[in-house]
């Protein structure tokens, strides 16, 4: 009986221990909170999240949550610590997010933001004490955690990301209490190319730019023939990227694609005629609306374009020629017939 005792206190004893209530204060004089952690064991824990009056120790927000991560600080809990996009996040924020003069509360109701990152209640300081916001909280939980805020120029911004090669920023500013996007710049690299696309609010409406680049001394790119067009300074080149899709791109300003084709690197599909003759060798590729020939024969490089019954001809600089479309007879390109 004895020995069962001492067995249930030693139980009893070690689950308390891993349940834990953290006082975060020192944030402000009329707040303070307390964090609930009911598994200090686990990385990710139930738990919930309170914010009280210091002069009265009444309850003003509680926020439950599935799962808290909390990181101590000298065994402390502290607020308002915003490592972004992907450091530490503290559980309890307290910042102006709408700029009206007066602090507000964000309060971590779990890890649903993106990429399972922490996620966060927006609660708005009113003359009836705070309130919970949704337009503010769908920031905190639609992107990758907690917006960063610019008392300065009065201005929020957000970023999320799918996978390697997507990513957006967004730039907001606060417009009769509800934040309004002004700015959006979202990145995306689909090997070999980036596209960047930029949308600014112009005072009735979002308009859109978008800018596409390669950098051709990237590792996979591999160019067949290259040269420049003497009548407009663009650049002509035909590539394959990593032994297995042949590319067309158009540039300018060096690196600036202005036209490249096939649009997506849909594999086993035949997206050019390779023709080969002795001394006359084109490669042919069409589109929705023309008929391109990049050919090099006797010395001589360019490229023909039909459009609508008309005819094209870009004559390459001899000089800037680089490759040769020889360099097709010894490679065997998925998208090449």
């Amino acid at each position: 009986m004895k020995f069962n005792a001492t067995l249930a206190a030693l139980l009893i004893s070690v689950f308390c221990c891993g349940q834990t209530v953290f006082k975060v204060d020192h944030f402000s004089k009329e707040y303070y909170g307390k964090i609930f952690i009911s598994d200090t064991s686990e990385v990710f824990s139930k738990g919930w999240v309170a914010i009280y009056n210091a002069q009265t120790n009444k309850q003003l927000i509680k926020v439950d949550a599935e799962e808290l991560a909390l990181s101590l600080h000298d065994g402390k809990a502290k607020a308002n610590v915003k490592s972004l996009p992907y450091g530490e996040q503290s559980l309890i924020m307290y910042e102006d997010y709408n700029f009206d003069g007066k602090k507000d509360f964000a309060i971590c109701d779990g890890q649903n933001s993106c990429y399972h990152g922490p996620s966060f209640r927006i609660y708005l300081a009113t003359g009836q004490g705070f309130r919970f916001n949704e337009a503010f909280t769908k920031l905190a939980q639609e992107n990758c955690g907690m917006f960063s805020v610019d008392a300065k120029e009065k201005k929020i911004y957000t970023m999320t990301k799918d996978g390697c090669c997507w990513h957006q920023s967004s730039e907001y500013s606060v417009v009769n209490n509800i934040p309004k996007e002004i700015s959006i710049v979202t990145e995306e690299y689909h090997a070999p190319f980036y596209t960047s696309t930029v949308e600014k609010w112009n005072g009735k409406r979002m308009v859109a730019s978008t800018a596409k680049s390669i950098d051709l001394s990237e590792e996979g790119v591999d160019v067949i023939l290259s040269f420049k067009v003497p009548q407009n300074g663009k650049q002509v080149v035909l590539f394959n990227f990593n032994d297995r899709m042949l590319y067309y791109a158009v540039l300018k300003n060096k690196d600036e694609v202005e036209f490249s084709y096939p649009l997506e690197a849909v594999y086993q599909s035949h997206d050019f005629t390779f023709e080969n003759k002795p001394g006359d060798m084109a490669v042919v590729f069409k589109n929705a609306s023309a008929v391109y020939r990049i050919y090099e024969q006797a010395g001589k490089t360019g490229i023909i374009t039909q459009v609508s019954g008309k005819t094209y001809h870009w004559q390459g600089h001899t000089k800037t020629q680089k490759g040769s479309l020889k360099k097709l007879t010894k490679v065997k390109l998925d998208n090449v017939y």
